[in-house]
Order: structure tokens, then C-alpha cells, then sequence
């Protein structure tokens, strides 16, 4: 049986998004009181816990959807360019109608402080004569439930004082409404409780949260072509693809399978220069493409081929790397090009833009380009190859005694000295994480190890490592077994990144004694590092 779906529902402004984000216990749909801020399906697996314990957790997945009925703030019916964003409404209405139509219950959200509204009776009449949350003949299987149940939840019930204003949605017709307040959290566990109760009865075996082989995120500017890709892989108009730049506004999670491995791919928002931003939103949905990039295992750096690379593009590959995340530049709009020829003559192709590439995305100097169309599917297959690829090249680890014999080769060759003669000596060096490749290096002066020394050893260790393409993360530090960086808990690597406790804490515990730290088995090119 798969994961039961919960469709959240409702006229704009009545606290749909918050809701989600109350039950997620995270910050994952954009919440303000701008109408028609959600637009696309925005999608988050959770766990409920069972009443009182008294049972297992159930995984859901939970929809929150545009508000139906208004899609843009009086006044601001055109963008900035003159869009006129009543276009998005029948894509809007499409996703509202998915997610009903896909769901095993629908909570319709009802505005206790505002009291029920036209609009509130208008769609309380779609769902209740099933225009709207209606099954396909398509869709009847033995997996596939009954139509979805349908409960009101009276939102913003911040007190006990507005419980008589929130009974009066009962008059909907979907019964006595489930109360919660998303501000206050008043009533938030009888809420939760009963959305439990809700759910489909589960088969013998629970369905369980299962983590995806892959996680990537898109970024890119404007309109290069994020969400076309999201809905080529889905196999479906998951997201909202409009040629108004702006579009996606929040994150969004999709899940699925290609060749048996299970993938979720992340849309982000469009971005542009900060001083261009139009709102509040856009900045909201500026830290929801960069909580996209932290929480992934790849990053897919989306290229328009037809516009040239930007101060964006520029920034999304700064924050790529300041996360060391592997990452592919993805050349989209190949079928745009496919005609056009460069100036030796020759058809354009991925040694036209590599060098081009190369020079204005430096931080992204090892990361593989690939070239798409995400209109018509090509090389799409191909790109999600390489993002397996590089997610298991992060995933490496490398023995000790390799890494120690080839360090003390590279310095050997070439090592860092000062201007009088000091040399560097290396105690021991080891690999303490994957994902990113974390290398730590305890040396006598990690003050010699300047940052072009540090590009040099870096260069040297992607060629003789199995790390060619995935960004490696070093850190050196001294023999000193109490380092005071480390006490305060303020250590950081060589790129001024602060080091998680976690990371700490390892590095806390690394003896001064090398020999009793490594193994030096010439033959043991993986492993973990082994107590002393």
C-alpha cells in the first residue's frame, strides 16, 4: 500500500501553508499574507505520531496547494515586466484538482476569524459533488482507496475564545471542524491525533519512510528550464512550467523512479540579482533554494544555453561550493542550439562551453558538464546517471595508510616552507567523513600551508583519489591534542567554513600518536579509521 496522501485545501489566506508547516515541524511552504504565494504542489513526507503512543508512527505525504479561487494580490495583477499573472490561474486550478483528485483525505481549510465566506461555501459545493477531488476511472486499482475523505479544519482557533467562531464551519456540511492554531500551536496534538485516525487503515506491513537513492537540487535563474526538467523526469505536469519568469516560488520535492533507484528531485524558485527582488517572497524563496542545496546529495546548476552565465549563476556556484556539494553543470536548451555552429565551423557542443564555463564558474573547476534538453527528454536519463555517479564517488572512503603515503609522496615532491627554511612535517593524515570527502591533515605548522598550497594539494589529491568530480574538504591542524579553536567549538576548515559538533568532537578524539591512529596495510585503500 503506499503512503496515504493528505491534500491541504481552501481559499487563499486561511493559513493553508502554516498548516503544513505545523504538522512537518519545519519551516518547508512560504507563509505570508500576500495571496496566491503557493502556487505549485508543495510536498513533504512526514511521520504522525499514533495517540498517546499507543502505536507506530504513520508516514504521510502532505500537499499543500494554492488557494483557490484568487491567485494575486490586488494591485499587483502584473509583474514588474508586465506579466499578467492571471495566466498562471487554469496551471494554479490544475494543481489544486491534482492534488485533490490524487489524495486519501482533504483537509478544507475554513478561516475561524474571518468566518465562512462565499468563497468557502463555493468550494465546499465542488467537494462535495466531487468536481473537485474527483477519481478517474484510470485511477481504480486494488491499491487505490475509496474517494478521499473530506474534513474541515477551522485554522487560527488561536483561543478558547474563538472555538464558538470556529463550530460555525460546521454548517459546510463535512461535520463538527478540527480546530488548530498554527500561531499559538492551541489544540495542535487533539489535531494531530484525529488527522491520525483519518488516515487509511494500513495493510499488514506498515509503510515506512524509505530514503531515496538520490537527492538533487535544481538551481538556476529565471526561466532556464527547472521546472521542464522536474516534469520530464515525473513523467507529469508535477510543477507549473510558464514562460513568465518567477513561477516557482517554494521548494517542491518530486519523487521517482528511474531504472529501479528511487530519486527525488527538488524544484527551486528562479532567482535574480538581490537588488532586483520584488517582495518579501523572493527573499523567502532565495533561503528555500539554499536549504535545497544543503539537504541534497547533488546539485544540478542549471545553464540556459541560449543567455550568457550571470552574477546568479555566479552566487549559486559560490554557495555550492562554500556546501562542497558535487555538482553537474547542466546546459539546457540543447534543441535551441543544435543548428547554430561556432567560429571554427564546427556544429555547437559541450567543448564550446566548457572552456567558456570553466572560466566563469571557477569554483566549479572539477564539476562534469552535460548538456540537455529538458523540452524533449534528451540526455536527460544520462544526467541522472551522473548524478548516481557522483553521489557515490562522495560516498568513498580512502584507508588511512593510502592517504598517509600519498601525502607525505605529494609533500615530498613539493611541500610548503617559510621564508626561512621551516619545513613542514606531517604526523598523520586521515579521512573522518564521506559525503563530503573530509580529509584532516595534523601537521607541525598548519600556518606554511598557504591557500595556493592548499589548491596545489587539493589538485594533486582529486588526481590520485577516487574524487575526481566531487569537491574535497580539507582540513589542516596542528598536533596540538588540546587545540583551543576546538574547546570553544569554533574550529573551521580551510575554507572558513565553521566544522558541525559532530566534526568537532572526531577531531577532539584524534591522538597525537600516528602510528597507533592508521592502519598501514598497503593494501587497505578503503575502510574506517581505526582506534588506537
Amino acid at each position: 500500500m503506499p503512503i496515504p496522501r493528505v491534500a491541504i485545501v481552501g481559499r487563499p489566506n486561511v493559513g493553508k501553508s502554516s498548516l503544513l508547516n505545523l504538522i512537518a515541524h519545519e519551516k518547508i511552504a512560504i507563509v505570508d499574507d500576500i495571496p496566491g504565494v503557493t502556487r505549485d504542489r508543495v510536498s513533504a513526507i512526514v511521520e504522525i505520531d499514533a495517540p498517546g503512543a499507543e502505536g507506530p508512527p504513520r508516514p504521510v505525504e502532505l500537499v499543500d496547494t494554492g488557494g483557490f479561487g484568487v491567485y494575486v494580490a490586488q494591485g499587483q495583477r502584473f509583474d514588474e515586466v508586465g506579466n499578467d499573472l492571471t495566466r498562471l490561474t487554469p496551471d494554479i486550478e490544475h494543481q489544486i484538482a491534482e492534488a485533490a483528485r490524487t489524495s486519501d483525505v482533504i483537509l478544507f481549510c475554513v478561516d475561524a476569524q474571518a468566518g465562512v465566506t462565499p468563497a468557502d461555501w463555493e468550494i465546499a459545493t465542488m467537494l462535495r459533488e466531487r468536481s473537485l477531488g474527483r477519481r478517474a476511472r484510470s485511477d481504480a486499482s486494488p491499491d487505490t482507496p475509496g474517494e478521499p475523505v473530506v474534513r474541515v479544519v477551522a485554522t487560527k482557533t488561536d483561543s478558547i475564545t474563538w472555538e464558538p467562531h470556529a463550530l460555525e464551519a460546521s454548517a459546510l456540511g463535512f461535520g463538527e471542524p478540527l480546530m488548530v492554531s498554527s500561531t499559538t500551536k492551541y489544540l495542535r496534538r487533539a489535531f494531530l491525533d484525529e488527522l491520525y485516525t483519518l488516515l487509511p487503515d494500513p495493510s499488514d506491513e506498515d509503510p515506512r519512510i524509505e530514503a531515496a537513492d538520490l537527492r538533487i537540487a535544481i538551481v538556476g535563474k529565471r526561466n532556464a528550464g527547472k521546472s521542464t526538467l522536474i516534469n520530464t523526469l515525473a513523467g507529469e505536469d508535477r510543477v507549473i512550467v510558464s514562460e513568465i519568469p518567477g513561477t516557482t516560488r517554494d521548494a517542491i520535492d518530486v519523487r521517482f523512479e528511474i531504472d529501479g533507484r528511487s530519486v527525488v528531485a527538488i524544484d527551486t524558485a528562479g532567482l535574480r540579482r538581490r537588488k532586483s527582488f520584488q517582495g518579501r517572497v523572493e527573499h523567502y524563496a532565495f533561503d528555500r533554494a539554499r536549504r535545497a542545496i544543503m539537504r541534497s546529495d547533488v546539485v544540478v546548476l542549471m545553464i540556459d544555453a541560449m543567455q550568457k552565465v550571470s552574477q546568479v549563476d555566479e552566487h549559486l556556484a559560490q554557495i555550492i561550493n562554500e556546501h562542497y556539494k558535487p555538482c553537474v553543470i547542466c546546459v539546457n536548451k540543447l534543441d535551441l542550439i543544435e543548428d547554430r555552429r561556432g567560429r571554427d565551423g564546427r556544429p555547437v557542443g559541450i567543448e564550446h562551453y566548457d572552456e567558456y564555463l570553466r572560466r566563469e564558474l571557477k569554483g566549479l573547476a572539477i564539476a562534469p558538464i552535460a548538456m540537455i534538453s529538458a523540452q524533449r527528454g534528451d540526455n536527460v536519463r544520462e544526467l541522472i546517471d551522473l548524478c548516481h555517479d557522483l553521489k557515490q564517488q562522495a560516498s568513498r572512503r580512502v584507508g588511512t595508510g593510502r592517504l598517509n603515503r600519498l601525502v607525505r609522496s605529494i609533500l615530498e615532491t613539493r611541500g610548503p616552507s617559510s621564508s626561512l627554511g621551516t619545513m613542514v612535517k606531517i604526523y598523520f593524515v586521515s579521512q573522518v567523513r564521506a559525503q563530503p570527502p573530509t580529509i584532516v591533515l595534523v601537521v607541525n605548522r598548519p600556518d606554511l600551508f598557504t591557500a595556493n598550497y592548499q589548491r596545489y594539494l587539493l589538485n594533486r589529491l582529486h588526481e590520485e583519489l577516487p574524487f575526481e568530480e566531487v569537491p574535497i574538504r580539507l582540513i589542516i591542524r596542528s598536533r596540538r591534542k588540546r587545540d583551543r579553536d576546538l574547546e570553544r567549538g569554533e574550529a573551521i576548515d580551510t575554507q572558513g567554513q565553521v566544522l558541525d559538533d559532530e566534526l568537532v568532537r572526531m577531531l577532539r578524539e584524534m591522538p597525537d600518536d600516528a602510528g597507533a591512529y592508521f592502519d598501514d596495510d598497503p593494501n587497505a585503500d578503503t575502510g574506517t579509521v581505526r582506534n588506537p
